[in-house]
């Protein structure tokens, strides 16, 4: 115990801390691109340990290794100011716009630069990714169904591309307008039979399975959440589902249609457990697990899916990064959208405890997991920090475009004001943050 704690401390110490600092980095190179005076750049934070100081600028160490900060000449409207050119308040705004989207912008490089490090090196991926689009069955009221795809249906051809893997299907889609015409041919019966599905906005591969019907995947149960019927039924990580209600299942997909479909009916599932073959009867439960898809029927687990580790050339592996984090932006601004809108509780928010207790994890894994959550925490990073929220970078932006609509400076009055205010939402929102991630660490929770 004291082992993992030690390391969770280690592990968040190493994650915050370099994210930040890059993070601070950004700033400080912008700044200095500006000619704006840098008069501290700390690794850390609180007293000063050691540092040298070359030029303006007093580069430290400081006590509290988690991240940085870098003070800039002129930063700070409530101190006094001499109005000299070196001043960051008497840069022109879009020169001081650049310096607060550096920071952010900086997350973003640091995120793509490790995704694409990871891709070079092997990362696991599902091991149909590089498979035919062989069509084991279609999601209800889906594109894919609409189109006329069927099971047991292989796409010969998509918008003109022959044979195509899952995965350029997938980047297809993603520079497919949404709503566009997608000329299919596909092989059935040994018939070639002409289709037309129509796009959905895509960045993974669940939106390419509305669109082209889904592929056969052993239905394997990756983990089993306490108290839910799974747990109660007796199932385990690591079985297997081959069947429900005496009906074959080729797919997580279509094992969890037929769970809704059954809705809170008892229902029979036939596992592998091993060697063994085993048949359950559990009924499923009506319940929001506040990952914004809202409450439906579930029993309670997670999947494992089968994965093999490929890795790909430099050209290949930035692709593939830089689409891994336009999949991840998506979805942060679709969970901070549903937050905005009262849809997702903040109790599915993962505070500094949470974020400690995970890096602990993914560094016991390995350092590969902990680079991949390095690159995770480093794009919310980013696109929190560009919210409009003042005291973040996104706030200074909206501050600078009010300014630049008006023609003039706010007064210190109003900029300490809504500093204020942005300082009072933040702090709620980390109480109400760490009050849940103390919650979970409780045996009830």
């Amino acid at each position: 115990m004291a082992a993992d704690v030690f390391t969770s401390v280690i592990a968040v110490a190493i994650v915050l801390g370099i994210m930040i600092l890059v993070h601070e980095w950004g700033h400080f190179i912008a700044a200095k691109l500006f000619g704006v005076r840098v008069e501290v750049f700390s690794f850390g934070f609180g007293p000063r340990l050691w540092g040298r100081k070359r030029g303006p600028t007093d580069y430290r160490i400081s006590a509290l290794p988690l991240g940085g900060y870098v003070k800039m000449a002129g930063d700070n409207p409530s101190e006094e100011r001499r109005g000299e050119p070196d001043e960051f308040l008497s840069k022109p705004r879009w020169q001081r716009a650049l310096i607060a989207v550096a920071g952010p912008a900086m997350n973003m490089v640091m995120a793509v630069a490790l995704t694409t490090g990871l891709f070079l090196v092997g990362t696991q991926q599902r091991t149909f990714v590089d498979k035919p689009v062989e069509v084991a069955g279609v999601i209800k009221d889906s594109p894919a169904e609409a189109a006329g795809l069927r099971a047991g249906d292989r796409v010969e051809e998509l918008a003109g591309i022959r044979n195509p893997t899952w995965e350029r299907a997938l980047l297809e889609l993603v520079f497919t307008n949404p709503g566009s015409s997608l000329p299919l041919v596909v092989e059935r019966d040994g018939n070639r039979v002409p289709l037309t599905a129509h796009a959905t906005a895509a960045t993974d591969f669940n939106e390419v399975f509305a669109v082209l019907g889904y592929p056969a995947e052993p239905v394997a149960v990756g983990t089993v959440s306490r108290g839910m019927p799974a747990e109660r039924s007796g199932l385990r990580p690591g079985d297997h589902v081959l069947a429900v209600e005496r009906q074959p299942v080729r797919s997580p997909i279509q094992f969890a249609g037929i769970i809704q479909q059954r809705g809170g009916q008892p229902t029979e599932l036939l596992l592998q457990r091993g060697d063994q073959t085993l048949r359950v009867e559990i009924r499923p439960e009506w319940n929001n697990p506040g990952d914004g898809g809202g409450a439906r029927w579930q029993i309670g687990i997670a999947f494992r899916f089968a994965s093999e580790k490929r890795s790909y050339s430099l050209g290949g592996a930035a692709e593939r990064g830089l689409w891994v984090n336009a999949r991840l932006t998506r979805q942060i601004l679709h969970v901070v959208s549903q937050l905005f809108q009262g849809r997702m509780s903040l109790k599915q928010m993962q505070g500094p405890l949470g974020i400690a207790r995970e890096s602990g994890r993914a560094a016991r894994r390995g350092p590969l997991d902990l680079i991949n959550l390095m690159a995770v925490i480093s794009l919310n990073l980013a696109i929190l920090n560009l919210l409009p929220i003042p005291i973040l970078d996104g706030g200074h932006l909206l501050m600078l475009a009010v300014e630049g609509v008006i023609r003039r400076d706010l007064s210190l009055t109003v900029k300490e004001r809504v500093v204020q205010v942005g300082l009072v939402f933040l702090l709620v929102i980390f109480a109400i943050v760490m009050y849940n991630d103390v919650l979970r660490l409780l045996p009830s929770h």
